[in-house]
């Protein structure tokens, strides 16, 4: 059979620490810390939960210079303890700090709208040429790009000189609500807008040879955040660019809201075939967001971590207990990463809906139930009380069993 899924749009490898981003390795799953920066235990604890749950990059945010240098010693901590997991400094204001950062951890993540201000100009610690160049652009009219744009050059080549030296990855981090003033003055605040903020700092960057670089379009709303990702892409490919892509619904809630606002967002667009790391943002402690990130990859497909289930809800037709039946193989069956199962409730539509599992559990008549391998239909009519077992033996008889229990069944 054909297959009509969208293809994985393919990046460059980014190399951060040991833990290559983009092309055809698996998508990555990220958090970030709550705790007090300065607080070096407290971040390290968290951060070890984390990567516990499965997180594959810990980015920690730096607000101020004194927590961007402490980030030397939590990670530090983290290399005493064992753990060689990535780090990545969240710069969001000053964009010094990510050049005091850069020297330090594996990735830094800045946001292009505080890398030109006007207003703030003096109070940023802009070189005088810098000021300079930002007056003719006010007394010119606000309109002059090209001046600007020299600005920005002018202020990120220092980083771009000590990722090289140092191996140092960059996020390029927009959020829909924090364009720059030249951004919004010709685009509005609009995933346009969003896309034109990166794409120029991927051009200076490639100007000044550093390729290095992950791209992200954050927004709170899913559907300005699905639009701005898909137009990234679109934008890309017509100058040739192939950065990979980080995905996530900022700012989503927590509890139901937010795990579904970020299976929407993030999910729609990995079942385009877009993004390369995700992070899903919920108001609760970090290491809760792991299981939904890699639940939404498992459900579209994407990066397969556990056993998937496919099961009806029930109707008339189904003849045994599917719920108990469910549980039951969930818990023997729910550690063998990578394999299908399914469990339907009667043979109308049992056997076709299930087609593309592995192995199969269908409801044969009052009690009864007839177990398949692939399509293939190897036992029937066995009695439901053991009916669970036999579909055990029947995975072991097969080569698919494993006595192997991941972390939290990654």
């Amino acid at each position: 059979m054909t297959n009509i899924l969208p293809s994985r749009f393919k990046t460059r490898v980014v190399n951060i620490g040991d833990v290559p981003l983009g092309g055809d390795h698996p998508i990555r799953v990220q958090s970030m810390t709550n705790t007090d920066t300065m607080d070096t235990l407290a971040t390290v604890e968290q951060a070890i939960r984390m990567i516990g749950a499965g997180c594959e990059y810990v980015r920690i945010a730096v607000p101020g210079e004194k927590e961007t240098e402490n980030l030397r010693n939590i990670k530090a901590e983290l290399r005493k303890r064992g753990y060689k997991t990535p780090l990545i400094a969240d710069v969001h204001f000053n964009p010094r700090l990510a050049e005091i950062a850069a020297g330090i951890v594996e990735k830094v993540r800045i946001n292009p709208g505080n890398y030109v201000s006007r207003q703030s100009a003096v109070s940023s610690r802009q070189s005088d040429s810098e000021i300079a160049k930002l007056r003719n652009c006010e007394n010119s009219g606000s309109t002059d790009y090209d001046a600007e744009l020299e600005v920005i050059r002018d202020r990120i080549a220092p980083l771009i000189k000590i990722c090289k030296d140092h191996g140092t990855a960059i996020r390029i981090g927009t959020n829909h609500g924090s364009l720059s003033e030249r951004i919004m003055s010709r685009y509005g605040d609009t995933p346009l807008g969003m896309v034109e903020s990166s794409l120029e700092f991927a051009r200076i960057c490639a100007s000044l040879d550093f390729g290095n670089l992950v791209l992200a379009m954050k927004a709170s709303n899913t559907r300005v955040m699905i639009q701005a990702n898909r137009l990234l892409v679109e934008r890309m490919k017509m100058e040739m660019m192939d950065y990979p892509i980080h995905l996530g619904v900022t700012e989503a809630g927590a509890g139901e809201d937010g795990r579904l606002k970020s299976a929407i967002g993030i999910g729609s667009l990995l079942a385009d075939g877009i993004g390369d790391t995700i992070r899903v943002s919920i108001t609760e402690d970090p290491e809760f967001e792991i299981p939904v990130a890699y639940g939404i990859l498992q459900a579209v497909g994407a990066r397969i971590t556990k056993t998937e289930f496919i099961s009806c809800p029930s109707c008339a037709r189904t003849l045994f207990n599917i719920q108990s039946a469910l549980e039951k193989i969930k818990e023997r069956t729910g550690h063998l990463k990578g394999l299908k199962i399914a469990v339907m409730g009667c043979i109308v539509n049992g056997p076709g809906e299930m087609a593309d599992a592995h192995y199969g559990y269908v409801g044969a008549g009052k009690g009864k139930v007839m177990l398949y391998k692939g399509r293939e239909l190897v036992k029937k009519n066995i009695d439901e009380a053991v009916a669970v077992e036999e579909l055990v033996q029947l995975i072991k008889e097969s080569g698919d069993w494993s006595s192997d229990i991941g972390i939290l069944g990654y």
